[in-house]
């Protein structure tokens, strides 16, 4: 009992662990594009050919690695999303099939269930035909 509540424990630190650390990293990350970027949506004081603003090379390359970070971020995300949904429509396909299959097993089971009727009463039929000649040889 001592060993399920120490693991249970570990589990639930791990899970602030890893749950601190997320939220350190979206700190960090709202801090980055606060401070840092921020300037880039300011208008410059200049102005290039074409009513463009004209990024000074530093200023470029950090525009491309936030470009990068959030192609990298949402590219996993994508994937995973896509995975998701091929899991899904094969989950779909599976339920739909299995959806007719039981429809099949409970339209047999139906018609079992009637012919077994037909026969019963065929039967119940018969064993009073049966009972009736009797009577008839016993009184005559």
């Amino acid at each position: 009992m001592n060993a399920t509540i120490r693991s249970e424990k570990i589990e639930s630190s791990e899970a602030d662990s890893n749950l601190a650390a997320a939220s350190e990293v979206e700190a960090g990350i709202r801090d980055f594009v606060r401070n840092d970027i921020a300037y880039l949506r300011r208008p410059a004081t200049g102005a290039a050919s074409g009513g463009e603003t004209a990024l000074e090379p530093a200023n470029e390359a950090t525009v491309n690695n936030v470009n990068s970070l959030i192609q990298r971020v949402a590219g996993t995300s994508l994937a995973e999303i896509e995975n998701l949904i091929t899991e899904l429509e094969a989950l779909r396909d599976l339920l739909h099939a299995e959806g007719q299959r039981v429809q099949r097993e409970i339209s047999g089971y139906a018609q079992l269930s009637q012919a077994a009727m037909k026969s019963t009463r065929m039967i119940a039929d018969n064993v009073t035909q049966w009972k009736r000649s009797a009577e008839g040889l016993r009184n005559g």
